[in-house]
């Protein structure tokens, strides 16, 4: 069964107490707030038999068919890959699924995730079924970037945005979550997430604190003039790109507003701190916003997945960066 998450308590009780459901919810939020979670929860109530105190049974037929993966009324639509787009093929599956007779004599209850991985072609498929589902049917679509979404499609949803946990609420699970690290790794994880806390568990199963620390340490070897661009380049191969991209374009946002402000409380996580602070007074402020401007369009392209030269583009990155302090 899905994890019932603290921060989501109000909103469940709000959703699972409904007499009337609608037929599609969008339920929306910044990735890693356990939204996947909440929708499965969600969908576990829809399909049982014999619902106790606002929550799926667990006992009845509906609830071992779903947790055995074979109830005929349960579809569950998401890329076939990681990261890859949801095709109209797919959808089309989806709208013959909608259109049938529910098996069990139930609902039917479709669960798709993320939503704004469907294209064009796709997104309008699924129209239809939004507009007008057959017989007890409730969809429940997952968005991370529901600005990427068709007006079309949210407006034939009930939107809900999913709650974000507070910083307190999210270390007080993540120390339980992760209780062989230390603390001060654990507010640098949630840090690094964004303040997600299931993000932060998923970078921490990725060793990102040891990746950030490869990273840090090229970085002031590179300004130090101790090691060259291309070396370090090849250095960083095990770092995924959308990293590295995210931890530049941070400490770009970090000098602009240190030389805006001069606030030496906002400079960042400590590892960095020194680095961001001398970069900032050795550099003008053109210069950072044209090295933001250009990590922000080459950050597109590694979301977008373009077929990118990660060398060449990574000594791109460095010889920018190595040339910040210096005339502007």
């Amino acid at each position: 069964m899905a994890e019932a998450y603290p921060w989501q308590a109000a909103l469940w009780q709000q959703l699972a107490s409904r007499k009337q459901h609608a037929h599609a919810y969008l339920l929306h939020g910044p990735a890693g707030i356990g939204k996947r979670a909440l929708a499965e929860r969600l969908r576990a109530l829809l399909l049982c038999h014999a619902p106790v105190a606002l929550a799926a049974c667990g006992q009845c037929k509906g609830c071992h068919l779903l947790a055995a993966g074979t109830h005929p009324d349960d579809f569950v639509l998401e890329p076939e890959e990681v990261d890859k787009a949801i095709r109209v093929d797919q959808v089309r599956e989806l709208v013959s699924f909608v259109v049938q007779t529910a098996q069990l004599g139930g609902r039917k209850v479709v669960l798709l995730e993320p939503v704004e991985a469907m294209n064009l072609n796709a997104a309008n498929a699924l129209l239809k079924s939004l507009e007008e589902p057959s017989g007890d049917t409730v969809l429940l679509l997952v968005s991370h970037q529901p600005s990427r979404l068709l007006p079309t499609v949210k407006s034939r949803c009930v939107q809900q945005a999913c709650p974000l946990p507070s910083a307190g609420e999210s270390l007080l699970w993540l120390r339980s979550a992760l209780a062989d690290v230390e603390d001060a790794q654990v507010q640098d994880l949630l840090q690094l997430a964004g303040g997600s806390p299931l993000e932060a568990v998923r970078l921490h199963g990725q060793g990102v604190l040891a990746q950030r620390a490869l990273v840090v340490d090229g970085v002031k070897k590179l300004i130090k003039q101790q090691i060259g661009v291309s070396q370090l380049a090849e250095s960083w191969n095990a770092v995924p790109l959308i990293l590295l991209f995210d931890w530049f374009c941070d400490w770009a946002q970090l000098m602009l507003r240190y030389q805006m402000t001069r606030d030496e409380t906002g400079l960042g996580l400590a590892d960095m701190h020194k680095v961001v602070q001398y970069l900032a007074e050795k550099t003008t402020q053109n210069k950072v916003l044209a090295l933001q401007d250009w990590l922000l369009a080459q950050r597109q392209k590694v979301l977008g997945k373009a077929n990118l030269n990660r060398v060449l583009l990574l000594e791109a990155l460095l010889v920018q960066w190595a040339s910040l302090p210096g005339p502007g």
